[in-house]
């Protein structure tokens, strides 16, 4: 192999622009569907930091017929003047890294959620075009730039006006994006939790790709209070909505200096009748997925006040141990909305997925502590309604741990080593960097995969028949069902709230089912047991469906056969296309397929398709597994019938030709 010189000549100097064009994906994740979205984010962000400051409530947001995208806020206008660099201050703005308002005492924000200064310019790197609109000092200013941020045209006064405010129109370049159609719902749906989340602020979509225009508005004065409803909306509550909203001062020593901050806590929360929590954490308006030190507060202050009423109430005995968080914690909703000022604020990466501000703990943990026990204190019947719920939740974990510790104690194999030592194929080496797990439909079809796979990497456990619908049910009756307690203790990572994806012993868990009615409902219970029971398995991108060919065609050359798969009806049409020599396969379940063929179609990683499993959206994922996989049939029923359309296809003639 040859190897080129490697000298001072090799080392190239990326321009700002050029440089999010060469590596998108370290600005915005990544160049599918939601690193374009995220596009939409950074621009809508610049907007509610304008609201955060005190500036503009109300945002509206248009996608056109070529789907560019809009977004037009009421804040000050984006600075236009002269930069002190000798360039308009758009122009900083917009094609300069690590430029912006949100940097030190000088800048124009106290708090905000854009930190890094990379939105913007990030957004004109990544757009075939976007223009710049500015309502400011009663002036209307404007500028354009394309291909990646190239001005077109210098910022120039086109009118007069008397509002104020920002607009940005850009299309995303489909050089760049495997992916540019605009989601209307998973838009939609972030600009109604900024209403949610900013009391006040009046949030608008409008969609005109559709020949009937899409309009949305959305507008909460009750904050996180209505923020709860819409998220219980269609549950059998236990509790009224309880919020507390306040200010807490905090010091803290940063880069040697003793630094006093006011960090603003916003919570509500509500618990209902089902068995799992949900707790949904913002900074600054920018939701924190991966949650973070005011998570961890919230969590603590809930625990401590809970277990010091119950003390107090004599509903727990002094000898007994302590409540569990994860105990106090089952089906309580929550969101957690901090403010927290730009000298004090503290994200993991750029995508500020994870607050890592030290302060946040102790200033949500405190106020929570405080408001919780004086809510308990003032609503007796709803005290011990949670606490009840706590304690059933102990009893239901204490009988699941003495039958995993009875299991243990046989003198001869454990029931869960049996288990694994009769279904688990393993792989050969222990590598939880590259090794995949199969979850695969019925034993003939585990068979051929046990054949078929690469034997170093790849581990294959099967499933006999559907496993049970996680939904609604308890951890013990979980816990107790061998189908699902193997994949569990398979995996190795926990469940629940004490699953550690960084213990996982497999960097792919693959589903492969039937493609089939039956194989899609396991698909589904299955995803669905992961969203409830793993989902750091999910959110780390470790979840994903097998795809498996629909069918086999051979065609005939001769005395030699031609072999070729399909995976669509559409795709099979091509295939067979001015050809009259060949004979059609339909697979009706993977166990049909030998263990080469499964091999070459399904598992060889430098052949197959895996589809990977994502959440988009916390709150439309939570609502819709709820909507499909809970007992309410009548809201399940309507949904499908507004949602699903059903059409006949006809099957084709797989016999010879």
């Amino acid at each position: 192999m040859k190897i080129n010189n490697y000298d001072e000549k090799s080392i190239h100097i990326l321009k700002d622009l050029e440089a999010v064009r060469t590596r998108p994906g370290m600005y915005i994740g990544s160049t599918d569907s939601r690193g374009l979205h995220h596009l939409v984010w950074e621009i809508i962000n610049n907007s509610i930091d304008e609201t955060l400051a005190g500036f503009g409530y109300q945002i509206d947001v248009t996608i056109f017929k070529d789907n560019s995208i809009e977004v037009s806020d009421e804040g000050r206008g984006m600075p236009y003047k002269m930069h002190e660099s000798g360039r308009p201050t758009t122009e900083v703005i917009l094609t300069v890294l690590h430029a912006g308002g949100k940097f030190g005492k000088g800048g124009g924000y106290n708090s905000s959620g854009g930190l890094h200064g990379v939105g913007s310019t990030a957004v004109n790197a990544l757009s075939s075009y976007l223009e710049l609109t500015i309502y400011r000092d009663n002036k209307i200013w404007h500028q354009i730039f394309s291909n990646g941020g190239t001005k077109v045209t210098p910022l120039e006064e086109i009118g007069t006006t008397k509002k104020t405010g920002t607009t940005i129109k850009f299309k995303p370049d489909p050089n760049v994006f495997s992916q540019t159609v605009f989601s209307y719902e998973t838009i939609r749906d972030r600009i109604r939790e900024f209403s949610f989340l900013l009391k006040g602020l009046k949030t608008t979509i409008k969609d005109l790709r559709p020949k009937n225009t899409l309009y949305e508005e959305f507008l909460y004065d009750d904050g996180l209070i209505s923020y709860i409803g819409f998220l219980n909306s269609g549950r059998n509550t236990l509790t009224s909505i309880t919020s507390y909203s306040d200010t807490y001062t905090v010091q803290e020593d940063k880069n040697g200096k003793n630094i006093s901050a006011d960090i603003s806590v916003d919570v509500a929360f509500q618990y209902d009748d089902n068995y799992n929590e949900r707790i949904y954490s913002f900074v600054n308006s920018v939701k924190t997925t991966d949650g973070g030190t005011h998570e961890v507060g919230f969590k603590a202050g809930l625990t401590r006040a809970v277990n010091e009423y119950a003390r107090k109430a004599s509903l727990i005995k002094e000898k007994d141990t302590n409540l569990e968080g994860s105990d106090i914690r089952e089906s309580v909703t929550a969101v957690i909305s901090l403010k927290i000022p730009e000298n004090v604020l503290e994200f993991e990466g750029q995508t500020k997925s994870k607050l890592g501000t030290p302060s946040a703990k102790t200033a949500t943990e405190n106020l929570t502590y405080n408001h919780v026990t004086t809510y308990l204190t003032e609503n007796k019947e709803e005290a011990l309604k949670i606490i009840n719920k706590a304690l059933a939740s102990q009893r239901a974990r204490e009988a699941a741990r003495k039958a995993r510790d009875d299991a243990r104690n046989i003198k001869t194999k454990s029931k869960q080593e049996i288990s694994l030592s009769g279904k688990l194929t393993p792989a050969q080496k222990l590598d939880r960097d590259k090794n995949e797990l199969f979850l695969v439909e019925g034993d003939s079809a585990g068979g051929s995969a046990k054949q078929g796979r690469n034997r170093v990497f790849q581990a294959i456990l099967p499933l006999r028949g559907k496993v049970l619908n996680t939904e609604n049910q308890r951890l013990e009756n979980i816990l107790n069902n061998e189908e699902l307690s193997t994949i569990i203790y398979t995996i190795g990572a926990g469940y629940g709230a004490n699953f550690d994806v960084k213990k996982s012993n497999y960097k792919k868990v693959v589903i492969m089912t039937d493609a089939d009615q039956d194989g899609s409902h396991i698909q589904i219970l299955l995803i669905t047991f992961f969203f409830r029971y793993m989902k750091p398995l999910i959110n780390d991108g470790r979840l994903y469906l097998a795809s498996p060919p629909f069918y086999k065609v051979t065609k005939r050359r001769g005395s030699k056969e031609e072999i070729t798969y399909a995976w669509s009806d559409e795709e099979l049409e091509e295939i067979i296309k001015d050809d009259k020599n060949y004979s059609i396969q339909r697979f009706k379940g993977l166990g049909e397929m030998n263990a080469d063929q499964l091999w070459d179609t399904t598992m060889n990683p430098e052949k197959r398709t895996l589809i990977r499993v994502l959440i988009d959206d916390d709150v439309e994922a939570e609502k819709r597994v709820r909507l499909l996989m809970g007992d309410d049939s009548t809201q399940r029923k309507e949904w499908i019938d507004q949602n699903v359309s059903f059409e006949v296809i006809d099957n084709y003639d797989i016999g010879d030709k």
